[in-house]
C-alpha cells in the first residue's frame, strides 16, 4: 500500500515533510525495487531543514492534494537530506551541472528505477512563473517523454552516466611548490572585492577556506596586500548583517554584494571554519573586533546549538513562524520601546530607521559604522543588544535541527579547541573534547564512523570527509592537551581512510567507502564544496601525523596525494583551497616542541608565547618529563633544560637550540 514512510525516520529535515499528501519515501532499495516493479520513473527531492527555498517548494507543491495526486500517480518519490547523505547529493548535483543548469536546493531530480539521472531542476513554482515552468507541468512532460521516447531517455543517461564517470577521475600532476600556491594567490587576491570585502559579487559567500589561503600567502610573504583582502572582509562581514549582533554566529550568506541581508539560516561548518579565521587572524592584529565575534560566536555554540551527548547540533532555520529572518528583524517602534532613551544612539550605529533596510524592517548591522567607539560608548550598545535579545528570545524560534554530523564536527571541535588555546579558555577546550568524545564513543560502533547521529540512532556510513575532519579534530586536540590517545585515534582513522577510501591504483581518496554501493559512481576530488573537501583535508592531517610521530610512511602519502590532484590547477584552481593550504603546511611546517612539566609556570610561559603568534602552520608537541620522542622526530633526545622547560623550533627536520624564555621563543618565531 503506497503511503508516506518518512515518520519512521529521524532527520528533522524528513519528519518536516511527514505529513505530505505525497507518497515519500527514503532513499534505500525498497524505494527502487517499486519503481522497477511499476516500471515508473523516480522523483528524487534533495533538501535540508534550514533551506528556505526547500519551505517554499513544500508549501506551494508538497502540501497541495493536486499536484501530490499528480506525483503519486507518476513517479516513486523520494525525499533525501543532503546533509545526511551529501555523497548522495554530489553525485546528482553534478549530474544537474552537466545538464546545463545551475544546482542548488531543493534539488529535483528525476532518474530511471536504477538511479540514473535523466532530467533535473531546482526550486519549481506551482505555476509557470519567472521564466521557470510551473511544477505540474515538468511532472506531465517529464512522464510522457519517460514513457514515450524511452531512446532519449536513454541516450541522457548514458551522456550523463559517462561524464559522471569522468568527474570522479583524479587528474594528477607534478608536485606542487610554494611558487605555485603563491601564484594562485595572488590570481585569487585578485577576485576580492576592494569596497565590500570578500569573493566576487552577490550572492556573496563567506569563502573561509580562499580567505585562509590568502593569509597564509601574507605570513608567507609578508605582502600587505593579502592582510588587507582578509583583514576588511573579516570586518565588512563582521559588521554586516551577515553575523547575528545579539546572539552571536554568522548566516550562511549574503543575498547582495554588501553583506547587509543574508539567507538567515546559520551552519555549523560555517561558523567552525569562521571561528578559525577569526582566531588566526586575532593572532596577529589584537583587533578587539575579531575577539568580539570570535567569543561570542562561541558563546552562540555553546547556548544554542548543543545536542544531546555535548556535540554539536547541524542548523538553524532561516525561516520562523513561516517567514524568512523574522526572528532576526526589527522595526525601530520595536527598538525604541525596549531601549527607550538610548534607542536614539542605538538606531544610528546599526542602521535602523523607520522605512527599514529590508522589506520594511530592519537588519542590525554597522557597515556605516564599522570602526569600534570609545569604551564607554560600545559598553552602552553592548547593554542594549543584551536587552533586545532578552526580548527575541520570547519570540517564536527558527527551527533547529539537532543531528549530530561527524564531519561537520570535525571541523568545529579543531576550530574550538585552536581558539581555546589562543584565548586562554579552557571551557572551549572542555566543550571540544566532550564533542569528540561523543562521537568516538557512540558514532563508530567497528572503528568505522557513522556519518549522523539523531534520538540515539545511527544512520548512514561513514564519508571520507568524516573520517578525515574528525582526525584533523583529533590532532587539534593532541596539540593543545598533549594526550597520546587523540594521536592514536587520528592515525586509527586515517588507517580506515586508506582500507576503505584509497585508491592504489590512480591515487586519491573516494568520497564514499568501497562497501558503500547504493551510487552510481563513487565520487572523488579536491574540491572544496561547502565544507573542505576530504582529499584537501587529508594532505595536512598526513603532514601533521608525519611531523607528529616522525615517521616518513604519512610523508610519502601526503605527497602522494597532493600530485594525485595537482593536474587540476590547471583547469580550475578556485574550489582547491583546502588542498592548497594542506600542500602548504607539508612544505613550510613550524615545529614547535614545548618539554617541561604540564602545567607549570615556565611551561605555561613558553605555551602562552606560541600562541600569542598567526602560525597556520604550526605544529605543536607538548612533551612531559620522562616521555619520549619518536625516534624519526628532528627534535628526538632533547627535552627540558637544567630543570627548566625548554622550546625547540624546527623547520626543514633541523631544530634551534633550546629557548627557556618567552621573549626569546617569539623573536625566534617572527614574533
Amino acid at each position: 500500500m503506497a503511503a508516506n514512510l518518512l515518520g519512521q525516520e529521524t532527520s528533522p529535515y524528513l519528519l518536516q515533510h511527514k505529513d505530505n499528501p505525497v507518497h515519500w519515501l527514503p532513499w534505500g532499495p525498497e524505494a527502487f525495487a517499486r519503481a522497477r516493479a511499476e516500471n515508473r520513473p523516480v522523483l528524487l527531492s534533495v533538501g535540508y531543514a534550514a533551506c528556505h527555498w526547500c519551505h517554499v517548494m513544500a508549501h506551494e507543491s508538497f502540501e497541495n492534494p493536486d499536484i501530490a495526486s499528480l506525483m503519486n500517480s507518476l513517479f516513486v518519490n523520494i525525499k533525501v537530506d543532503r546533509e545526511e547523505r551529501p555523497d548522495l547529493d554530489q553525485v546528482y548535483q553534478q549530474a544537474l551541472g552537466l545538464l546545463g543548469q545551475q544546482g542548488g536546493w531543493p534539488l529535483t531530480m528525476f532518474l530511471t528505477p536504477e538511479g540514473e539521472p535523466f532530467w533535473g531542476g531546482t526550486y519549481f513554482p506551482p505555476e509557470g512563473r519567472w521564466g521557470r515552468p510551473g511544477f505540474a507541468e515538468v511532472l506531465r512532460g517529464v512522464a510522457r517523454t519517460y514513457a514515450e521516447e524511452p531512446d532519449k531517455v536513454g541516450r541522457n543517461v548514458g551522456a550523463l552516466k559517462e561524464a559522471l564517470t569522468q568527474l570522479a577521475r583524479n587528474r594528477p600532476g607534478d608536485a606542487i611548490g610554494l611558487e605555485v600556491i603563491d601564484q594562485v594567490a595572488e590570481r585569487l587576491l585578485r577576485e576580492v572585492d576592494p569596497v565590500n570585502g570578500g569573493i566576487g559579487d552577490a550572492p556573496k559567500f563567506p569563502q573561509p577556506g580562499i580567505l585562509e589561503l590568502l593569509w597564509r600567502a601574507f605570513k608567507r610573504t609578508g605582502r600587505p596586500a593579502f592582510a588587507t583582502a582578509v583583514i576588511h572582509s573579516l570586518v565588512r562581514m563582521g559588521q554586516g548583517g551577515l553575523y547575528d549582533h545579539l546572539g552571536g554566529g554568522f548566516a550562511r550568506y549574503s543575498v547582495d554584494a554588501r553583506w547587509l541581508v543574508p539567507h538567515f539560516e546559520k551552519m555549523l561548518y560555517d561558523n567552525a571554519q569562521l571561528l578559525d579565521l577569526l582566531t588566526q587572524v586575532w593572532q596577529e592584529t589584537r583587533d578587539p573586533l575579531f575577539a568580539a565575534r570570535a567569543r561570542e560566536t562561541v558563546g552562540w555554540l555553546l547556548r544554542e546549538m548543543l545536542a544531546e551527548g555535548g556535540a554539536f547540533a547541524a542548523t538553524l532555520d532561516a525561516d520562523s513562524e513561516g517567514h524568512e529572518g523574522r526572528f532576526y528583524v526589527w522595526s525601530r517602534a520595536e527598538v525604541e520601546q525596549v531601549l527607550g532613551a538610548e534607542a536614539e544612539r542605538f538606531c544610528a550605529v546599526y542602521g535602523v530607521s523607520a522605512a527599514g533596510n529590508w522589506e520594511g524592517t530592519n537588519i542590525l548591522n554597522r557597515l556605516d559604522h564599522p570602526e569600534l567607539l570609545d569604551e564607554q560608548t560600545e559598553a552602552t550598545l553592548a547593554a542594549g543588544r543584551e536587552r533586545l535579545l532578552a526580548v527575541r528570545a520570547g519570540r517564536v524560534r527558527p527551527g533547529w535541527d539537532d543531528k549530530v554530523l561527524a564531519d561537520w564536527n570535525g571541523l568545529m571541535i579543531a576550530a574550538l579547541a585552536r581558539a581555546a588555546m589562543a584565548f586562554a579558555e579552557p571551557g572551549w577546550l572542555a566543550a571540544a573534547e566532550r564533542a569528540f568524545a561523543f562521537i568516538r564513543t557512540t558514532m563508530q560502533p567497528d572503528g568505522r564512523l557513522r556519518h549522523a547521529w539523531r534520538q540515539g540512532r545511527l544512520k548512514h556510513a561513514g564519508t571520507l570527509e568524516d573520517h578525515a575532519n574528525m582526525a584533523r579534530a583529533a590532532l587539534a586536540l593532541y596539540e593543545a592537551t598533549g594526550q597520546p590517545a587523540y594521536l592514536a585515534q587520528a592515525r586509527a582513522w586515517v588507517d580506515v581512510c586508506d582500507r576503505h577510501f584509497l585508491d592504489p591504483v590512480e591515487g586519491g581518496y573516494f568520497i564514499t567507502a568501497d562497501d558503500a554501493g547504493d551510487l552510481m559512481v563513487r565520487p572523488r576530488h579536491a574540491h572544496d564544496n561547502a565544507v573542505p573537501a576530504g582529499n584537501g583535508t587529508l594532505v595536512g592531517v598526513l603532514a601533521r601525523l608525519w611531523l607528529q610521530t616522525g615517521e616518513d610512511a604519512y610523508r610519502q602519502r601526503a605527497e602522494a596525494l597532493v600530485t594525485a590532484f595537482s593536474g587540476e590547477l590547471s583547469r580550475n584552481f578556485f574550489p582547491l583551497a583546502g588542498y592548497l593550504n594542506g600542500a602548504d603546511l607539508l612544505l613550510s611546517a613550524v615545529q614547535v616542541v614545548i618539554a617541561g612539566e604540564p602545567g607549570a609556570a615556565d611551561t605555561a610561559a613558553l605555551l602562552s608565547a606560541v600562541q600569542s603568534l598567526s602560525l597556520p602552520n604550526l605544529v605543536l608537541t607538548r612533551l612531559a618529563p620522562g616521555s619520549d620522542l619518536p625516534a624519526g622526530h628532528p627534535a628526538a633526545g632533547k627535552g627540558p633544560v637544567a630543570g627548566r622547560a625548554a622550546a625547540y623550533v624546527c623547520r626543514n627536520q633541523s631544530c634551534s637550540l633550546p629557548v627557556t624564555e618567552p621573549a626569546a621563543l617569539r623573536h625566534l618565531l617572527g614574533g
